[in-house]
């Protein structure tokens, strides 16, 4: 199971959680077609780099980062795109790219977007290109205790 570690850190806080079981997918729009679930509602994880540190982003999966504007909402210098084998090491329990946008649990700060805040509940990539979570956003919100700032595209 590629994400016991969230999983029982959801259960220790007291979160109910749903997993869902779909086909395999590797797009959010996939994803979300697979599994049934609104792709508002659906949080895709980018991971960047802010001035060389990694940091997770999550966002609706019907949007895209604007990088210049994230740079300025974090205060970086230097903001970009990381590639999958600078971030692979990171997350040792997820298949690569299908990691949950629980950044605490890894030791890295999380910015949300403001569309995700908005939601009752939210569903994202549990580790594997074949599971989502879903749970309630204000359990993800006391837990992850995220950046929530506006750096889409619009």
């Amino acid at each position: 199971m590629p994400v016991r570690k969230l999983k029982e850190f959801l259960d220790q806080n007291g979160v109910r959680w749903v997993s869902i079981v779909h086909s395999p997918a590797y797009t959010a729009q996939e994803i979300a077609a697979s599994a049934h679930v609104k792709g508002k509602e659906l949080a895709k994880t980018v991971m960047v780099k802010v001035d060389g540190k990694p940091v997770m982003v999550v966002l609706p999966a019907s949007q895209r980062v604007d990088f210049q504007v994230l740079r300025d909402v974090t205060g970086g210098s230097v903001v970009v795109l990381s590639s999958e084998a600078e971030f692979r090491e990171l997350f040792p329990d997820c298949e690569a790219g299908a990691m949950p946008p629980f950044g605490n649990l890894y030791g890295m700060d999380v910015y949300v977007a403001p569309k995700l805040s908005e939601d009752a509940e939210i569903a994202f990539n549990a580790g594997s290109h074949t599971e989502l979570m879903k749970l309630h956003y204000s359990d993800f919100e006391r837990l992850v205790k995220p950046k929530v700032v506006a750096f889409v595209q619009k």
